[in-house]
């Protein structure tokens, strides 16, 4: 109970760290201008290495996080990272948070919480093998790609949009490759961790899903392609964290009926508060 406790404060702690972030890469999107890479233009302004430092500065909380608790703890708590997103957007836009979107972030953070508490989740094998890992590695390359490539061919929104997927699919993966990399760090150190495929997957994962996720910042309205990342994130982590780790809710009879609720509660929040937080950007 102890770690579960210590899983779920560094996951509140990185939740705010990347909201942070979030709100600064968002003001430099909505800055940039609409010829040139989008990417090597971000990448020029001091601000984009400050909000990527402090993304960085919040996935570090999260490993943290991992270390002490499950996929299925921690990911559900990075969803309020968009709670924490709407106070700092109305800061920077000097105005009062409305009342939709306290109404939202209310039934966030229930949804959340019944999904943490009531769903009580149990420890899977966080090193399972090979076996297990290639389909679903394999399966997700091939859906991501065939998607982004598809994206590139779109008009400014529907590319924006499905970016936006691409990117919530790419940090699912990451995420649950940071639980398996943690439990390679703390059981074998930093010899294992440099002698195994995780680390090395989870660095290149992190490192695309950043480079994507800047496309699909200016590839069109950020109310297009936030909602679809942050939507995308949680649902392709719990898939995994099922299929892959073996993780699973200690739930039986009717009380799967109120996480189902929870669930479509938590994505149908996130969707609507994504959208609210960065209005008509």
């Amino acid at each position: 109970m102890y770690s579960t406790l210590l899983a779920m404060g560094f996951a509140l702690a990185s939740a705010l760290t990347i909201a942070w972030g979030t709100v600064v890469r968002h003001r430099i999107a909505e800055e940039a201008p609409a010829e040139g890479s989008p990417f090597l233009q971000a990448i020029r302004r001091p601000a984009w290495w400050l909000g990527s430092f402090t993304a960085l500065s919040g996935y570090g909380l999260q490993i943290i996080a991992l270390g002490f608790g499950t996929l299925l703890v921690v990911q559900p708590i990075l969803v309020l990272s968009l709670m924490f997103t709407l106070p700092l957007s109305a800061r920077y836009d000097g105005r009062r948070m409305a009342i939709d979107e306290i109404t939202w972030a209310g039934l966030l953070t229930v949804s959340v919480a019944v999904l943490v508490l009531l769903g009580n989740p149990s420890a899977g094998d966080p090193q399972p093998p090979l076996g297990r890992w290639l389909p679903a590695l394999a399966i997700g390359f091939l859906v991501l790609f065939v998607l982004e490539r598809f994206a590139q061919k779109q008009i400014r929104n529907e590319k924006a949009l499905l970016l936006g997927i691409v990117t919530g699919g790419i940090y699912g993966y990451v995420a649950v490759l940071s639980k398996a990399t943690v439990d390679v760090l703390t059981h074998g150190g930093f010899f294992a961790l440099a002698t195994t495929w995780q680390g090395y997957s989870l660095a290149a994962g992190a490192i695309l899903g950043t480079v994507v996720q800047q496309y699909a910042f200016n590839a069109g309205a950020l109310k297009n392609s936030l909602p679809a990342m942050t939507v995308t994130e949680p649902i392709v982590a719990f898939a995994l964290g099922y299929a892959v780790l073996g993780e699973q809710f200690q739930v039986s009879g009717a009380n799967w009926l109120w996480m189902l609720l929870a669930l479509i509660a938590m994505i149908l929040s996130t969707f609507a508060l994504s959208r609210r937080g960065v209005g008509s950007a």
